[in-house]
């Protein structure tokens, strides 16, 4: 599983120069730095106040996207609060408003297996 995540990475890591080149507002950019900053962490904090049910852990910082506020892409490792809980991978897009506030926009899960069922 961290081979898979750390090839994903390498991957976007790769990419990020020629993607991040040319910033679009409206478009998404591809973080240069898949790093997540403490400025980052605390925008993902401050959209899960209230959050129960499962606990994020981010693992890395894929981009932004500048609309009237920013959106951000954020990979996390999730695990729902229950005794023996698998943990997941799960994209979470927030959405950073002009005035500080930060809100969920959308939570998707990796589903690793898709690939591996669909070569059967």
């Amino acid at each position: 599983m961290k081979k898979l995540i750390a090839m994903l990475l390498v991957l976007i890591t790769l990419a990020a120069p020629a993607l991040a080149e040319t910033p679009m507002i409206g478009g998404w950019n591809v973080a240069e730095e898949t790093t997540v900053t403490d400025e980052i962490r605390a925008l993902l904090e401050k959209a899960l106040e209230g959050f129960v049910g499962s606990d994020f852990e981010p693992v890395a910082y894929l981009g932004s996207q500048i609309v009237a506020g920013t959106n951000h892409c954020i990979l996390c490792q999730r695990t729902v609060v229950y005794p023996g809980a698998q943990p997941v991978y799960t994209l979470v897009y927030l959405y950073e408003k002009l005035d500080g506030t930060v809100e969920i926009l959308n939570m998707c899960d990796l589903d690793l297996t898709a690939f591996a069922e669909k070569a059967e």
